[in-house]
């Protein structure tokens, strides 16, 4: 490595000397301000026959040059792809020539010439002209291997749309998708809209605002979570049809399908219910996969998924039946379901009603299922504060969610327009929020001023973008398809560490646990004589994901110095993201008693583990020094 960057600083002093020459020269290619480009490459190859022998000029990215005495061959890469040019001493002149020799792979250049196919029959340019446009002071990754790295693919995206030509298909695409989506949107009368994304009320979803202070008011705001209250105040209004395509925002972990700024569409209809909303989605994926995908049916991974039948449509209550036996009609009281749950291994909170173990039971045995275009309808009212009730049963509202390869694609209602009904939604979400539910909504008294002026039937939908672009790009994870995905700086730690300095921990150096603190809350819980026996081990980190439908639980994958890898379980997904631990060296804790608890912060850290149940590990970790070796322990 080290070898590399003293290449690399190399590489960099003689771009700089170069540049540092033309400018002696008078001939700073930074003091260029335009250059007339007439065609681009695919544009020229695709129009051979009728440009060729016509002058066309080119511009872009100097990616390949094989220097032949006194003819050369190059190819320049633009937005459409490469074309290769011939580029002749005698052509284009000794000086320049002597300049295009010394121009760098990355270079930005323009080229004129005429149109012409080589013997081999490569539509190429014969170069008249070849001036350089923009001087590349750093080299490009080798491009036999090209840019391989996740991490700087997402940190330099720049780099890999310049190396990975999948990747700059997958950003056209996209740009096409949304192009398509407003197309679609606009035949059908739809008016788009913008509202605000600062809020004193950040409502519409069951997320965790970000939170910022708005200096010129000396109030706080929010970054919204929804677009959804304000696009139904619009309907209030009086604009029927109205959609937003936007930016929104949630303070949760990173995971392949989450990123805490994504782009969210909304539309609202005025007159419709949620029925309305299924055959629009359906009518729209159709559209998009033949505009975008050339056809109905459309390969993601291992799975061919049709959207060209009539896609299911299918009640929770049903789908939880059909998937893992329980029926939820025959489960009347909280009792009932607290029972079911417990028989069949689903974790609930106190807190958590009839309705939420049955959307708990959906997440644990239907979710995954549904790889086929799937409507999932009427769920439980104790989840879906904004949502009108089924007449017929009221414990069930108008809503479904859209599923496609066992991912939430939409989510829909026929909207809540009842303002005395929606104040007592609001009211049981305060009770949660109270109760610690982070991501419950609060109440929203301009809304409900809107809907006491009264709103009509309404059918909403909530489309994610970022998954359906995965979906029609066959993309394995949400950062392959957002152009600068949410990334921890690379100096983080060291800004953390001026905030907290902390001890190094020691191989074989003795821990004084005479200071260690214990939290209070944890004081009656803890068997301090066993825990501080428990073996403290250093461990290196293989892998670290997260673990799906948990907002808390890391799973890692573990070299402990036994030569067999190890996996466990650690809730600290809300502190650190998956990627940030993987090659870390951490503290593991073992043999604790079931139900232990502990706050130790005798290495300047705070340092906690649990055991739920016997031989089921679920730890917080300890970052210490990489110099410590996989097995090390600490005593």
């Amino acid at each position: 490595m080290a070898q590399q960057n003293k290449d690399t600083n190399e590489l960099i002093k003689v771009r700089r000397q170069k540049l540092a020459d033309l400018q002696a020269a008078g001939k700073n290619p930074f003091e260029i301000m335009k250059y007339d480009v007439t065609h681009h490459s695919k544009e020229i190859k695709d129009n051979f026959e009728e440009l060729e022998g016509k002058e066309v000029a080119v511009a872009g990215r100097l990616m390949f040059k094989r220097v032949m005495g006194k003819a050369s061959f190059c190819n320049v890469q633009d937005l459409q792809g490469g074309i290769q040019a011939y580029v002749a001493r005698d052509e284009i002149g000794v000086e320049s020539y002597q300049d295009f020799k010394k121009m760098d792979i990355g270079d930005i250049v323009g080229i004129k010439g005429k149109v012409f196919a080589t013997k081999t029959g490569e539509k190429s340019i014969h170069a008249e002209e070849v001036i350089l446009l923009s001087k590349s002071l750093k080299p490009l990754p080798e491009k036999f291997h090209g840019l391989t790295d996740t991490d700087t693919r997402y940190r330099q995206r720049y780099v890999d749309l310049i190396m990975n030509e999948e990747s700059k298909e997958v950003f056209i695409k996209r740009s096409k998708i949304i192009s398509k989506i407003r197309s679609y949107l606009d035949g059908q009368g739809f008016m788009e809209v913008e509202t605000p994304m600062l809020v004193s009320n950040a409502g519409g979803a069951s997320a965790r605002p970000f939170e910022t202070h708005y200096n010129a008011l000396s109030e706080d705001v929010k970054l919204r979570i929804s677009l959804e209250l304000y696009l139904k105040r619009l309907i209030v209004g009086g604009l029927e049809k109205v959609y937003e395509i936007g930016r929104v925002f949630r303070n949760e972990g990173v995971d392949t399908r989450h990123n805490p700024e994504f782009t969210l569409m909304e539309l609202y209809q005025a007159y419709t219910d949620y029925h309305g909303m299924m055959d629009l989605t359906e009518n729209l994926y159709r559209y998009l996969a033949e505009e975008v995908c050339g056809g109905t049916k459309i390969q993601y991974k291992d799975f061919e998924i049709d959207l060209g039948k009539p896609f299911e449509r299918i009640t929770m209550v049903d789908a939880v039946k059909k998937y893992s036996g329980v029926d939820f009609k025959e489960i009347k009281t909280l009792e009932e379901a607290r029972a079911a749950a417990k028989e069949h291994h689903v974790e609930y909170e106190e807190r958590h009603k009839r309705g939420d173990i049955l959307n708990l039971f959906f997440e644990e045995f239907v979710e995954d299922k549904l790889i086929q275009p799937t409507f999932v309808m009427d769920h439980p009212v104790e989840i879906s504060p904004l949502t009108k009730r089924k007449p017929e049963d009221p414990d069930y509202v108008e809503r479904f969610e859209f599923f496609m390869n066992g991912w939430e694609m939409a989510n829909a209602y026929s909207e809540l327009n009842d303002p005395i009904d929606q104040r007592e939604r609001f009211k049981a979400q305060e009770e949660l929020l109270a109760q610690g539910d982070e991501e419950a909504n609060t109440t929203d008294e301009d809304f409900l001023n809107a809907l006491e002026i009264g709103m009509p039937p309404t059918g909403g939908i909530g489309f994610g973008i970022d998954r359906m672009v995965m979906l029609l790009t066959n993309s394995t994870a949400i950062r392959d398809v957002l152009l600068f995905p949410t990334m921890k700086s690379l100096d983080a730690d060291k800004k953390a560490s001026k905030v907290s300095k902390v001890a190094p921990a020691k191989v074989s150096e003795k821990v004084d646990f005479s200071n260690v603190k214990i939290e209070p809350i944890f004081e009656e819980m803890v068997d301090f004589d066993t825990f501080s026996k428990s073996d403290f081990r250093a461990v290196k980190v293989k892998e670290c994901v997260a673990v799906p439908k948990s907002k808390k639980l890391l799973q890692f994958t573990l070299d402990d110095g036994t030569g067999t890898d190890r996996t466990i379980l650690s809730g600290i997904h809300s502190f650190y993201e998956p990627e940030e631990l993987v090659g870390k060296t951490l503290i593991a804790i073992t043999n604790l008693p079931p139900r232990a608890m502990m706050g130790i912060d005798s290495c300047g850290m705070l340092l906690s583990a649990i055991h739920e149940e016997e031989g089921e590990e679920k730890l917080h970790l300890l970052m210490v020094d990489d110099h410590i070796p996989a097995g090390a322990k600490l005593y």
